[in-house]
């Protein structure tokens, strides 16, 4: 029997969870699933009743991520109010607080290792979560002469580096990286350049 008394229902999420904890503590290559066994209270074995490994487990903890991911990409967007301009910075202020407040998700999903294709749920999953930063700016992207309109993908992906590039070197403590600026400041005062580059906002905005 599970040490903690769990029902055959919540033991996977318990192991789910142990492995989020043992991700900020160690990185996801930097523990074993008896580890995440041991800490969950049950043994080894209970474990592979409901993973086959280690990238299974953690591949869980990525599509729970990408879930929680998307649906705070979905609330920021709000459908695009109240304007298309607010909406998508509104999206790259989620990505950041989605890292802030999700270390151990946020790793699974983009530091793992772990492919968006391994199984049908991932790969949908990822694909509405950042399927909401292209609508928004595809949307965005309409204001934009059309000899001068970058592809909506290859805008939201120079928006998604920039916002993954800001977490990395400046939101999670990297050695040596520390900003005199507030990771926020530098994602918007970043993303307000790029859309000055557009013509999207006035150059004195």
């Amino acid at each position: 029997m599970p040490k903690r008394g769990y029902h055959h229902g919540n033991l996977r999420e318990a192991l789910v969870e142990s492995c989020l904890k043992l991700i900020e503590q160690k990185g996801p290559t930097g523990f074993s699933l008896s580890e995440a066994a041991r800490e969950a209270g049950v043994t080894p074995a209970a474990v592979y009743r409901h993973f086959e490994g280690r990238e299974d487990l953690i591949a869980e903890a990525a599509l729970q991520g990408y879930e929680i991911f998307g649906d705070l990409m979905e609330h920021a967007y709000d459908g695009g109010k109240p304007s298309a301009l607010s909406a998508f910075l509104a999206t790259g202020r989620a990505y950041l607080a989605f890292a802030n407040k999700f270390p151990g998700h946020y790793v699974a999903m983009f530091e793992s290792g772990i492919s968006i294709q391994r199984n049908p749920a991932l790969n949908a999953a990822a694909t509405r979560a950042l399927g909401t930063l292209e609508k928004a700016a595809a949307d965005l992207s309409e204001h934009i002469p059309s000899d001068k309109r970058p592809p909506a993908q290859m805008f939201s992906a120079h928006v998604w580096a920039m916002s993954h590039g800001v977490v990395e070197l400046f939101a999670r403590g990297s050695p040596g990286t520390k900003s005199p600026f507030p990771p926020d400041d530098l994602l918007e005062t970043g993303i307000g350049i790029y859309l000055r580059g557009l013509g999207l906002i006035p150059p004195d905005h």
